[in-house]
């Protein structure tokens, strides 16, 4: 076999670009792979997170990016050195593969800066309802615009495409307005933010009580208190009543006790001395109402009400308060000598009635009338 043959000016110009094209793409995608890897020791080693988001975000795509160039340049060399229209497709869906690299890009940008504020937000308190409405708005903005430049790099008109999307959309929004009603329903979470994700909500409507979870575009997920998740359509919201008890500024301690008619006299001196125990009380929020009252006359007790808040909201010290202070109001009323009240009931009978049944009861059980009485 004669390799004589075989030289440089046999090799076509065309041929020669290609691979030269591949291979100095593949030296240019070493490099920055390696520049990449220094990047990203120093900015983990400070403590602003934006650019740990943008170079985790980016560095895929420019990795892809270097690859999409310097192959479609490899591409258009061959094209234009033999002609075939395979490669002129390939090129014609080059833009196309850059819009979607950039989108890419900042799709994964959102979605790191979406990740790191949510952890920061365990230690700052951040509103991560606000922090995932947010980055879903931005990606969905970044899709939209995406698919416009898209459309308008394959050759269609923009303005054509926007006028379909709005006779489009008013067809879509007859056939899927239970799922625009879902949409807006957590737009309108998003806005007004009656409650946020760790919040605890009831609605007096509905049977719906539970920690939130999950505020989505569609539903959000409540985790109730018999850890089974709950899963509530956002247009429910639009609807319905909701309380949120994870706002409250105090929790309030409301009890009543019953005294002894016998002890009568002594019920203003134990009132007293409740409302100074609770004045005294560290737990008590003392710029709110505190009250203690003799409100009602019972069937067998004389009924007296505690009405006052606590400062804490947590509801384990809430209880051990509450607990405290019924404590120390039996120790008060034990320390007049009297007592709390059980259901009672007196008998009144004459003296008439009193020998008529002693004499029926002796004639019974054939006893001496002292121990009839007794009977």
């Amino acid at each position: 076999m004669d390799f004589s043959s075989l030289t440089t000016a046999n090799i076509p110009d065309w041929l020669t670009l290609a691979v030269i094209a591949v291979l100095l793409t593949a030296f240019i995608r070493y490099l920055v792979g390696k520049l990449f890897g220094k990047l990203m020791t120093k900015a983990e080693s400070t403590q602003n997170f934006w650019d740990d988001a943008l170079l985790s975000a980016g560095q895929k795509p420019v990795y892809l990016f270097i690859w999409v160039a310097g192959l479609s340049w490899s591409a258009e060399e061959i094209w234009e050195g033999t002609g075939n229209s395979l490669f002129e497709r390939l090129l014609s869906f080059r833009d196309l593969l850059v819009i979607v690299l950039f989108c890419w890009v900042f799709i994964s940008f959102i979605k790191a800066l979406e990740h790191r504020y949510l952890q920061v937000d365990r230690k700052k308190k951040l509103d991560q309802t606000s922090v995932i409405a947010l980055g879903r708005l931005m990606r969905v903005a970044v899709i939209i615009t995406g698919v416009l430049v898209a459309m308008q790099a394959l050759g269609y008109s923009l303005s054509g495409i926007l006028a379909f999307g709005g006779v489009g959309g008013l067809a879509v929004g007859f056939a899927a307005k239970d799922m625009l009603a879902n949409f807006f329903g957590g737009w309108m979470i998003y806005v007004d933010k009656p409650f946020r994700v760790g919040d605890w909500i009831s609605s007096p409507d509905k049977k719906i009580e539970g920690t939130v979870e999950y505020v989505g575009w569609r539903q959000t997920r409540i985790l109730t208190f018999a850890r089974r998740p709950l899963y509530v359509p956002n247009s429910t919201f639009m609807n319905i009543s909701v309380e949120n008890p994870s706002r409250m500024q105090n929790r309030r301690i409301k009890q009543v006790f019953g005294l002894r008619y016998r002890d009568s006299d002594k019920v203003n001196l134990i009132l007293e001395d409740v409302r100074s125990y609770l004045r005294r009380h560290d737990g008590i929020d003392q710029d709110k109402i505190i009250m203690v009252n003799f409100i009602s006359f019972g069937a067998s007790s004389l009924d007296c009400q505690i009405y006052c808040f606590t400062k804490t909201t947590d509801w384990a010290a809430y209880l051990l308060i509450q607990e405290k202070v019924l404590l120390e109001t039996i120790s008060i009323i034990h320390g007049h000598e009297a007592d709390i009240a059980f259901p009672t009931r007196t008998l009144d009978l004459s003296s008439g009635d009193l020998e008529e049944g002693v004499t029926d009861a002796q004639e019974r059980t054939g006893t001496p009338a002292l121990e009839a009485v007794k009977i």
